[in-house]
């Protein structure tokens, strides 16, 4: 399959999860611009990733579509998401992806630690969010998050406190490392 058949496959995926309700009613164009930033902040990892509240696919199928490199595991609590997306990982043949239907302590419980990346897009709060990131990162690690339009949201004692340091990133999303 030549690039721009995956990619057409990749637009008409997401496009499904929007129709299902997945993905909000931003154009697919740019819900995949926006994951590409993702794709950016993971320059230079390597090994394995874990999208926490994979939902719709994003920023996880763009990242499979785009680092066929990584192992990729797609992470949501509600089965009738993982099994859209387990659907979807067949169909476009994303051998190096895993889709998994818990919840993210019971995930955490089952061994779904030491990732060296962590990904989240509208996961949770922000601090709640980070905790749980960095439960399920290796070391060395990066966690990359998606961020609001403006605002800082992150608390540098929590940040301090889980022995991360911010990274330089675009400003769609935000880097923390392990120090």
């Amino acid at each position: 399959m030549n690039e721009d058949q995956v990619e057409q496959e990749l637009h008409e995926a997401l496009g499904s999860s929007q129709r299902l309700g997945f993905l909000g009613d931003r154009p697919i164009v740019e819900v995949i611009e926006h994951a590409r930033a993702f794709v950016t902040a993971l320059d230079g990892v390597s090994g394995s990733v874990i999208d926490l509240g994979a939902g719709g696919g994003v920023p996880g199928l763009v990242l499979a579509v785009d680092r066929p490199d990584l192992a990729i595991t797609l992470l949501d609590r509600r089965t009738k998401r993982t099994d859209f997306l387990a659907r979807i990982v067949r169909r476009m043949r994303l051998d190096h992806v895993t889709v998994v239907a818990a919840d993210v302590d019971d995930a955490i419980r089952q061994g779904h630690i030491g990732f060296d990346a962590v990904v989240a897009r509208g996961f949770g709060p922000p601090d709640f969010t980070l905790r749980t990131g960095v439960r399920c990162l290796g070391e060395p690690g990066v966690i990359v998050i998606s961020e609001p339009p403006t605002g800082d949201r992150w608390d540098a004692d929590l940040i301090e406190s889980l022995g991360l340091v911010r990274v330089p990133s675009d400003s769609r999303v935000v880097c923390f490392s392990r120090k």
